[in-house]
C-alpha cells in the first residue's frame, strides 16, 4: 500500500495531525501557514517537509495528492474550491461553509473535480458512538424517533480567552454559537443515518460580563447557545445545541428507537448505557446496563494516542481509506453542507423566534439555486470585509466599534500585565 502525500494547511490545528497521518500510512510532505514562526517550528521538527507562506505555491507541491484545511473556522471555502480544482482530495476542519452561498460553490466544485471531499467531524469517532452506531445498526433499537446531541464548552478564564478568542476581528468573537453545530450534530447523522430537512431554533440568552465571563475578558455576544430541532428524512427529530456556553464542559448524546434508547453518560465517552422497553428487552439481555466501550483491536493503540477521544486518528482512517478504495467518505460534501446549513438557516430561525427553514438537498440544482447567491455572514472575512449579518437577535448586543475597541484594548491590558 503506497503512502499518501499529505499537505497541512494552517499549523495551529493541523501540527497534531503528524502522527495521525503517519499511523494510517501517509505522508505530511508539504505545510502551509501564514506565519512563519510556525513554518520554522515545523521545519525543526520534521525537516523533511516543504513549508510554504503561499497557498497556491503550496498545492502546486510535486505529487501532492491530498490536503487538510485547518485554517480559520469561516474560511475554509475558497481553500478547498482551489485544491479541488487541481484535483487534489480535501479534508476540511469545522464547517464547510460560513454561508449558504459557499455551501453551493463547495458542492458544484466537487462535483466537477475527480478528487474527493470530507468533513473532518472528529466526535462520532469516540468510543461511546462507535458503539452506539453499532447498536443502532444491529436493529436491536428498532427505528429511531428521536435523538438528542449537547457539546458543552464554556470558555470563562482569562487564559482561555486570550488564547481563543485574540481579537475583535476573530472569528469567536462574531459567531453565532449555533454555527459550531458539528460536535452535536455529526454523531446523530453517523448513528441513525438521518438528514435533517427542517430545523427552527430558540436562543438561550445569557450575557457575559466581568462577573461571569471571565473578569475583563468577554466577548460581546450574549446567546450561550440555541436549542435547535431538527426534522429529519426519516421523520426522527433531533434535538441539539450549537456551541454551548453554560454548564459543565462535556459532551452528551441520546438515541431513543421503537423499542429502546442508547446514551453515554455525561461526560463519560468511553460508556454507553442501553435500555430496552418492558416487553420489548432482546432474549438474553437485560433491560438496562452501563458498559464499556472500546475500539477495535486492530485501531486501539493509535486512536488512544490521538486526540478529540481518538477521533483524530479515525477521520484520517477514513478519509486515506475513501481514496484508497475510490469511494465517497461517510462525511461528504453533502452531509458537511446539510450540518452547514442547519447552522446557518438555525441561526436565522433563533433570529426570528423559532421560525422554521427547510434544509435544501445539494444534491439537487433546483435547491442549490435559491442559495446560490446568499454570502450573508456572520464574521469578517480575509478582507477585512465586516459582517453582513447580525450574529444575536438582541440588536443592543451587536457588536460596535466601541465595544471592539473596548475588548481590544482589555486584551492588550491583559497580555502586559502577564509579562
Amino acid at each position: 500500500m503506497e503512502k499518501i502525500k499529505f499537505g497541512i494547511f494552517g499549523l495551529g490545528r493541523g501540527s497534531g495531525f503528524y502522527d495521525g497521518v503517519a499511523a494510517n500510512n501517509g505522508e505530511v510532505v508539504a505545510v502551509c501557514d501564514f506565519d512563519e514562526e510556525k513554518l520554522k517550528k515545523a521545519k525543526e521538527e520534521h525537516s523533511e517537509v516543504t513549508t510554504y507562506t503561499d497557498f497556491d505555491e503550496f498545492i502546486n507541491h510535486e505529487g501532492l495528492e491530498a490536503v487538510f484545511l485547518c485554517n480559520y473556522f469561516h474560511e475554509h471555502t475558497p481553500y478547498a474550491i482551489k485544491a479541488l480544482e487541481k484535483n487534489i482530495h480535501v479534508l476540511s476542519e469545522c464547517t464547510s461553509n460560513i454561508s449558504m452561498g459557499e455551501g453551493v460553490a463547495l458542492v458544484r466544485a466537487v462535483e466537477k473535480s475527480k478528487a474527493f471531499y470530507m468533513i473532518a467531524e472528529n466526535y462520532p469517532f469516540m468510543k461511546c458512538n462507535q458503539e452506539m452506531r453499532k447498536v443502532y445498526r444491529s436493529g436491536v433499537l428498532g427505528k429511531a424517533l428521536f435523538a438528542e446531541g449537547e457539546y458543552n464548552h464554556p470558555i470563562v478564564s482569562q487564559e482561555e480567552i486570550n488564547k481563543y478568542c485574540p481579537t475583535s476581528k476573530h472569528w469567536r468573537y462574531h459567531i453565532p454559537r449555533i454555527y459550531y453545530i458539528t460536535h452535536s450534530l455529526g454523531p446523530l447523522m453517523y448513528i441513525t443515518g438521518a438528514f435533517p430537512k427542517r430545523v427552527t431554533a430558540m436562543p438561550i440568552f445569557g450575557p457575559l460580563n466581568e462577573e461571569n465571563g471571565g473578569g475583563s475578558l468577554y466577548w460581546r455576544l450574549p446567546d450561550r447557545s440555541a436549542v435547535v430541532t431538527c426534522l429529519n428524512d426519516d421523520d426522527s427529530v433531533f434535538r441539539v445545541t450549537g456551541w454551548s456556553h453554560f454548564g459543565g464542559h462535556a459532551n452528551s448524546y441520546r438515541v431513543c428507537g421503537e423499542l429502546g434508547q442508547m446514551m453515554n453518560p455525561f461526560g463519560e465517552n468511553d460508556k454507553v448505557t442501553l435500555a430496552f422497553n418492558k416487553i420489548h428487552t432482546p432474549e438474553g439481555m437485560p433491560r438496562e446496563s452501563t458498559y464499556e466501550a472500546d475500539f477495535e483491536p486492530e485501531s486501539k493503540a493509535a486512536a488512544e494516542r490521538a486526540g478529540h477521544g481518538g477521533g483524530d486518528f479515525f477521520i484520517v482512517r477514513e478519509f486515506f481509506n475513501s481514496i484508497r478504495e475510490n469511494r465517497k467518505p461517510l462525511f461528504d460534501e453533502y452531509f458537511a453542507t446539510t450540518m452547514a446549513s442547519v447552522a446557518i438557516l438555525g441561526h436565522r430561525s433563533a433570529m426570528e423566534y423559532g421560525k422554521p427553514y427547510d434544509i435544501p438537498d445539494f444534491r439537487k440544482e433546483e435547491d442549490r439555486a435559491l442559495y446560490e447567491n446568499d454570502f450573508l455572514t456572520p464574521c469578517y472575512d480575509s478582507k477585512g470585509n465586516p459582517p453582513t449579518i447580525a450574529n444575536t437577535e438582541r440588536a443592543e448586543y451587536i457588536p460596535t466599534e466601541e465595544s471592539m475597541k473596548a475588548y481590544d484594548e482589555a486584551i492588550a491590558k491583559y497580555r502586559a500585565n502577564r509579562k
